[in-house]
C-alpha cells in the first residue's frame, strides 16, 4: 500500500514539475492572455519619394479580419460565418488556418484582409455571438504608379518561416516584408518596430481598461535618385504585346539611377493584400515574364555596342591608331571563313572614328583577329563586364564575359579562333545586362571612371579602382560616337539627333537565329526578330545623362532603340532647351 501511494506522490510531483518548470513559460503565458490582451499598434511603413519630392508609395487605412482561436467553442462554426461574410470557399479559410497549426491558439491569425465597410458592419453586429472574430485597423501599402515602378519598388508579403527565424525576433507570423525591389533592399529601414497595447479584458474577452504601452516607431522614408518624369516617358515607350525590353538612365558622374524600366511590369498593389493563388499562378505564366527585372536578371549579347570595349582595347594596346584605315568591300574573309558586314556594299576605306560612325563589322573583325580573345576579355572586365554592377537591388546576373579557360571550363572544348571575330562585333557567347551596359557607356563618357549604380540618395555605394584605359583612346572612341549621332551617315543620325542637345551614342543589333541571307526582321514572326540597342550620353563635354535602351525582338538598334533613347534625352534636357529658345 504504501508503494502505491509514494508512486502517486512521486506521480504528482512530476506532473507539478513538469506544469510548472517544463511548461510553466506556456501556462503563465495562457493565463495571462485570459485576463491580459497585447494589442498590436503596427508601425506605419516609411514613405518614398522620387528625387524631386514626388509621392512614389504611401499607406492608406485598411480592415482586417482576425480570429482569436482560444476564444470559440466551435472554430468550424466561426469559419462557416466567415466565409459567409466574406463570400468565400469554407475549405480556403480552413486551408489558410491549417498554416497555423504550430502558433499557440491565443494568438490572432489574420483571416482576410481589405475589408468592405459592409463586411466591417456585419462582423461588429454578430461581435457577441463571435467574439473571437476581431476587425483591426492596418496600412495598406499603396503604389501611386503601379507597374510604372513595380521593378524599383518592389512589393510586399507575408513573411517565410526562414525570413522570420533570421530576423530573431523582430518578425511574427503574418507580418509583411519587403520582396523585390527598394522594398526588400531597404525593408529592414522601411518597417520600423510595431509598438503594443496591454489591456485588461473581462470573460468575454472586452477590454476593461489599459494595463501597459509600447509607441511604434515608424519606418524611416527613402528619397529614390528615380525621376518620375523620364521614368514614365520611357515606360510610354514599351506598350502593348510587343513591348518588351528595358531602358536604364544614370547620371555618369555618380551613379545615379534617374530610369529603370522592365517590360512587360506587374501591378505590385495586387499584393498589399494576400494574393490568391490562382492570381499568382497567372503572373507566373503571363507572356514575357513580368515578374523579371530585365535591367538585372537578363543578359543579352551586346551587339555592336561591344565595339566601344573594342576599340578603346585597340587604341590602348596600339593594335590600331586612330588613323589606321581598313578597307570594307561588304565582308572579309578571316581564318578562312567568310563574315559579311551588315551593309551588303561595304563602307570602302574606315579609320577608328568612322569604325564607330558607320558601324563597319569588317574594320572589327580585323581587331578582333589582331588582338585575340584574352585582351579582347581583359578589356571588358576592366568596363565592369562579367560581375554585378552593386545596384542595391537583388538578384542581379553577373554577365558572361567568354576566353579560352572558360572555354575549357564550361563547355570542355578549347577556345577556336573564329569565335573570337564573332566577339568583336557583340556576338556569340559574350552576354550582359542592360544595367551592365549602362555602367560601361557611363565609363567611356566620363573617361574610364567606374561608377556603382543606386537607386537611394545617399546610399552606401560599393566602389570600385581606377582602371588603367588611356584617355585619348577613350577621347577618339568618344568622337566616333559623337558621329554616330550627329554627321550624315551615322547609323542614329536620323533617328536621334536633336539640335540643342550634344548627344553621343552607338546603335547595335543582335541575330536572334541564323539567316543565310539577310531579311528584314521586321518581316520575322516576333519571336525570332533581331533585339534592338541602343546606348548613349550627353552632354559629349560634360555628360549628366546616360540612357541604355534594349528592346527584345525590336529589329533594328537605329529604327526601334533610338528613338526611345533620343525621347529620353529631350525629356530630360527639355527645359535647358527651353531656356535656350527663349534667349
Amino acid at each position: 500500500m504504501s508503494t502505491v501511494v509514494s508512486a502517486l506522490l512521486v506521480a504528482i510531483a512530476v506532473g507539478f514539475w513538469f506544469v510548472q518548470i517544463v511548461h510553466g513559460d506556456y501556462y503563465r503565458e495562457l493565463a495571462e492572455n485570459n485576463r491580459l490582451r497585447k494589442l498590436p499598434i503596427e508601425a506605419p511603413r516609411g514613405l518614398i519619394h522620387d528625387r524631386n519630392g514626388r509621392l512614389l508609395v504611401e499607406n492608406i487605412p485598411s480592415y482586417n479580419l482576425l480570429i482569436d482561436r482560444s476564444r470559440t467553442k466551435d472554430l468550424d462554426r466561426s469559419l462557416r460565418f466567415a466565409a459567409q461574410v466574406l463570400r468565400r470557399p469554407l475549405p480556403e479559410l480552413q486551408a489558410l488556418l491549417a498554416g497555423y497549426r504550430a502558433i499557440p491558439e491565443f494568438k490572432p491569425v489574420l483571416l482576410a484582409e481589405s475589408l468592405t465597410l459592409s463586411e466591417v458592419a456585419r462582423i461588429g453586429v454578430a461581435g457577441l455571438e463571435y467574439p473571437e472574430l476581431e476587425v483591426e485597423v492596418r496600412h495598406l501599402r499603396l503604389y501611386r504608379h503601379g507597374e510604372q515602378t513595380a521593378h524599383v519598388m518592389g512589393y510586399l508579403a507575408e513573411a517565410t518561416e526562414a525570413e522570420i527565424a533570421a530576423a530573431d525576433g523582430d518578425l511574427q507570423p503574418g507580418d509583411l516584408v519587403g520582396k523585390k525591389g527598394i522594398e526588400e533592399a531597404y525593408d529592414t529601414e522601411l518597417r520600423g518596430r510595431d509598438g503594443e497595447r496591454v489591456v485588461v479584458v473581462d470573460s468575454h474577452g472586452r477590454p476593461l481598461e489599459e494595463f501597459g504601452h509600447s509607441s511604434a516607431q515608424p519606418g524611416k522614408d527613402l528619397t529614390l535618385t528615380i525621376d518620375l518624369d523620364l521614368q514614365q516617358e520611357a515606360v510610354r515607350w514599351f506598350q502593348g504585346p510587343e513591348g518588351v525590353g528595358s531602358v536604364v538612365a544614370l547620371d555618369p558622374r555618380n551613379g545615379e539611377v534617374l530610369a529603370l524600366v522592365s517590360a512587360p511590369a506587374y501591378n505590385p498593389n495586387l499584393f498589399a493584400r494576400r494574393l490568391r493563388k490562382g492570381e499568382w499562378q497567372a503572373l507566373l505564366d503571363a507572356p514575357n515574364l513580368p515578374l523579371t527585372n530585365r535591367a538585372i536578371q537578363n543578359t543579352f549579347s551586346p551587339g555592336s555596342v561591344f565595339k566601344i570595349v573594342m576599340l578603346t582595347a585597340g587604341l590602348t594596346e596600339k593594335v590600331v591608331n586612330e588613323h589606321s584605315r581598313v578597307f570594307c568591300p561588304g565582308a572579309a574573309v578571316v581564318y578562312g571563313r567568310r563574315f559579311r558586314c551588315w551593309r551588303p556594299g561595304g563602307h570602302g576605306w574606315v579609320d577608328a572614328r568612322r569604325s564607330l560612325q558607320v558601324s563597319c563589322d569588317v574594320y572589327y573583325y580585323h581587331l578582333g583577329k589582331n588582338l585575340g580573345i584574352e585582351r579582347i576579355a581583359r578589356y571588358a572586365r576592366m568596363f565592369g563586364l562579367e560581375v554585378p554592377t552593386g545596384i542595391d537591388l537583388s538578384g542581379e546576373k553577373p554577365g558572361l564575359v567568354p576566353d579560352a579557360a572558360w572555354s575549357l571550363r564550361a563547355r570542355k572544348a578549347k577556345w577556336y579562333p573564329g569565335e573570337t571575330i564573332s566577339v568583336a562585333i557583340g556576338q556569340g557567347p559574350i552576354l550582359l545586362t542592360p544595367m551592365q551596359m549602362a555602367v560601361m557607356t557611363a565609363m567611356a563618357a566620363n573617361g574610364g571612371n567606374p561608377v556603382t549604380p543606386h537607386l537611394v540618395k545617399g546610399a552606401q555605394r560599393r566602389t570600385r579602382p581606377d582602371v588603367p584605359l588611356d584617355p585619348h583612346a577613350l577621347k577618339v572612341v568618344r568622337d566616333g560616337l559623337w558621329a554616330v549621332v550627329n554627321s550624315p551617315g551615322g547609323t542614329a543620325h536620323w533617328s536621334a539627333f536633336v539640335p540643342g542637345i550634344d548627344m553621343a551614342g552607338k546603335t547595335g543589333t543582335v541575330q536572334v537565329v541564323a539567316q543565310s541571307a539577310r531579311t528584314k526582321s521586321e518581316s520575322l514572326p516576333f519571336r525570332f526578330r533581331d533585339h534592338a540597342w541602343f546606348s548613349s550620353f550627353a552632354p559629349v563635354g560634360d555628360p549628366r545623362l546616360v540612357v541604355v535602351v534594349f528592346a527584345e525582338h525590336g529589329g533594328g538598334g537605329s529604327r526601334t532603340a533610338a528613338p526611345i533613347g533620343k525621347a529620353v534625352h529631350e525629356k530630360y534636357f527639355a527645359p535647358a532647351l527651353q531656356r535656350a529658345a527663349a534667349r
